[in-house]
């Protein structure tokens, strides 16, 4: 086998584990305990973690969180979490495991557009501001007040004076918000430029995550240096005492998972809450009641 037929199979096998890797949230949600030894670990990268593994390894985690869900409703504790990182770096793929099994009442996700006209006429953390949490609440950030650090930097959706005014406001920004009782976290996402340009490939190729590879993603790719710059100083300047920043290596996506929600889980203390027994009262029934038929029409077809 030639040297660019080698290269050729290695992408190959890469682009069938990344897909293997897009349809296991599927699997994931119906998954039992009791299946996992059925499965095999034939998706395993070279030293990576199987999926049995992967798997059961992520049902003990969401577990933890739930308990977490129930430490922070009762506690009426507020915790946001930034999560922050190149395109396509996995960010939407940990928030998508951390909410799967929790109340999103209780855990939401804000992932902002562009501002409006108006949103630009106003202070920068001012929309940000509108989605901090309550009590009992916890908010996960796809994205988040530091687009301003990067994106609007390197594109230029900004001046060089906003920039120099966010780093000056933004430790005080969050120090404002850690005192306030807030427990902020804020995770970067770390991947190599190798793997940006495999994980874009594979939305251009794949009809289901088109829609992912956005004009600004493209231009990205271009720009990997003035990010690579834009990050390093963004760290260097807005990583304080009060909120520092969590660097995820995220070249392995299944690891970088549970990394990350393992050490979320780790920032917050939190032990079991006692809930009362649930007990299921008998139905109360009537004599004269009659179930009313549901017309026919009404009815979705049952073509599976």
């Amino acid at each position: 086998m030639s040297e660019h037929e080698m290269v050729d199979a290695s992408a190959l096998a890469a682009m069938r584990r990344e897909l293997i890797d897009s349809y296991d949230e599927e699997l994931e949600q119906e998954l039992e305990e009791d299946r996992l030894d059925r499965l095999d670990a034939e998706s395993a990268q070279p030293g990576g973690l199987g999926r049995k593994e992967y798997f059961r390894e992520l049902l003990r985690l969401q577990h933890e969180l739930v308990r977490l869900q129930d430490w922070v409703q009762h506690e009426r504790l507020r915790i946001v979490v930034l999560f922050e990182g190149r395109d396509s770096a996995g960010k939407g793929g940990v928030i998508k495991r951390i909410t799967q099994r929790l109340n999103p009442r209780v855990c939401r996700v804000a992932a902002l557009p562009a501002p409006s006209e108006r949103e630009r006429t106003q202070w920068y953390f001012q929309r940000y501001v509108a989605h901090l949490p309550a009590a009992g609440e916890i908010v996960l950030f796809d994205r988040s007040w530091y687009n301003r650090a990067g994106v609007e930097r390197v594109m230029g959706f900004c001046s060089e004076s906003d920039v120099e005014e966010f780093f000056r406001s933004v430790p005080e920004f969050e120090r404002m918000l850690v005192r306030s009782g807030i427990v902020l976290l804020k995770y970067w996402f770390s991947i190599t430029d190798a793997e940006q340009a495999l994980r874009f490939r594979m939305r251009i190729e794949d009809p289901l995550k088109q829609w992912k590879l956005s004009p600004m993603d493209v231009e990205s790719r271009r720009r990997w240096e003035d990010y690579t710059r834009a990050k390093e100083d963004m760290l260097a300047r807005t990583h304080i005492p009060e909120a520092p920043w969590w660097v995820v290596e995220a070249v392995d996506k299944r690891r970088a998972r549970l990394n990350c929600i393992g050490h979320f889980l780790e920032q917050v203390p939190y032990g079991d809450v006692a809930h009362p027994p649930v007990n299921l009262p008998d139905r109360v029934r009537h004599a004269d009641y009659i179930r009313a038929p549901v017309p026919r029409e009404m009815i979705v077809p049952d073509r599976y």
